[in-house]
């Protein structure tokens, strides 16, 4: 049985670490304003820093001219950016130092790309309210009720947790979604018409440790047969680290607040282009057995990753509307340029960071098996 939906929510936690909000202010976007060449510099704050988004942000910003603080704790990658200022300190104040370092100072916007426990959003936004202008803060889509309706909008009702005081993701994460959904809310209060909520699906690209979109350029390097899930015509969104980056630094210069989908590309992507972009990434020589989604639904134990069945309750799951986030600036590079970066940043970063990144997927084995199970049902 292909579980798609769990392993987007376990690998999205794990990689990084109930009701709607109720305010008119976060209803619709602010419009967005013209690309600015020469920005003024902005005072950005990065609640986390240097996992994945976050060294994007930092070098988008950086690039725009803006003077950059993180706050983390310092134990993960702690030699990126050695230019860049830090605080330390923990997002639960009820450990170490934790907010200390950030009673001090004044930015023009917080970036909060570590959000997963409402009560330490709670704290640092609260902190910070009076001592910041605008709060961005790095949501998900499985901030949506499940399941998702086909082409949501940012209406759409939100996961609800049984406990809202829990402060564990659960077993299966069944609780990540209904945490980041009261983030927003915990946001929202501490600086009410001041907040702009980022829901990204799958993020995806260079610098990624999941290994969940590094599957696929990887897999097909590796060439032979290799089996592919579903059809050629199921939609799948994504969106680069680095645009998606880019974007929250553009929010940032314009002031921008709402709600928004950061689902990406702008029009419907197939799930055969992607898998072609990540052919065409290789000069390996590979072949591609499609396998229908009913028979992987009978198969137990295999898992691809990024795909997600484009029936039952998983249908609506990559289609999620980007019309606000596209009216605010959101611009996507062609998935292409993703697959290939991709690749050839997996292939340094084993010998830069000692194999940082575990790629998600089937095993050898267990395609291989997958690949026998089909052919011997076809006979």
């Amino acid at each position: 049985m292909v579980l798609t939906r769990r392993t987007f929510l376990q690998t999205t936690a794990a990689a990084a670490a109930a009701a709607a909000l109720g305010t008119d202010a976060l209803a619709a976007p602010a419009p967005a304003k013209a690309d600015k060449k020469l920005p003024k510099p902005l005072r950005i704050l990065i609640l986390g820093g240097t996992g994945f988004l976050g060294p994007a942000t930092i070098e988008a910003a950086l690039g725009r001219g803006h003077q950059v603080t993180m706050f983390n704790r310092g134990k993960t990658r702690p030699d990126l950016f050695p230019a860049v200022a830090r605080l330390q300190g923990d997002r639960d104040p009820k450990k170490g130092e934790g907010l200390t370092s950030l009673e001090k100072g004044e930015w023009d916007v917080v970036i909060d790309n570590s959000a997963y426990y409402p009560r330490h959003v709670a704290a640092s936004a609260s902190l910070l309210a009076k001592r910041c202008k605008s709060y961005i803060i790095i949501s998900s889509i499985s901030a949506y009720k499940e399941p998702n309706p086909e082409n949501g909008t940012e209406t759409a009702p939100l996961a609800v947790l049984a406990d809202p005081a829990v402060e564990e993701m659960g077993k299966e994460y069944q609780n990540y979604g209904g945490l980041k959904a009261l983030c927003e809310q915990a946001a929202e209060k501490a600086m009410p018409g001041r907040v702009a909520v980022v829901r990204p699906g799958y993020i995806v690209g260079p610098d990624d440790a999941s290994g969940r979109f590094a599957y696929w350029p990887v897999r097909m390097d590796r060439g032979g047969e290799i089996a592919v899930p579903g059809s050629a015509d199921d939609p799948v969104q994504i969106i680069d680290v680095r645009d998606l980056g880019a974007w929250l630094v553009r929010l940032a210069e314009d002031g921008t607040t709402g709600l928004f989908n950061a689902c990406g590309p702008e029009r419907k992507l197939p799930w055969g282009r992607l898998v072609a972009a990540c052919v065409q990434a290789t000069p390996a020589k590979s072949t591609l057995t499609w396998i229908p989604t009913e028979f992987l639904a009978k198969q137990e134990g295999i898992e691809f990753p990024i795909w997600a069945p484009y029936a039952g309750e998983t249908k609506g799951f990559h289609t999620w509307s980007n019309a606000r986030a596209v009216a605010a600036g959101l611009r996507f590079r062609p998935c292409e340029e993703t697959a290939k970066d991709t690749l050839a940043w997996f292939k340094t970063q084993e010998k830069v960071e000692k194999g940082r990144t575990r790629l998600a997927g089937p095993s050898p084995e267990a395609e291989a098996k997958l690949l026998a199970a089909w052919k011997a049902a076809r006979k």
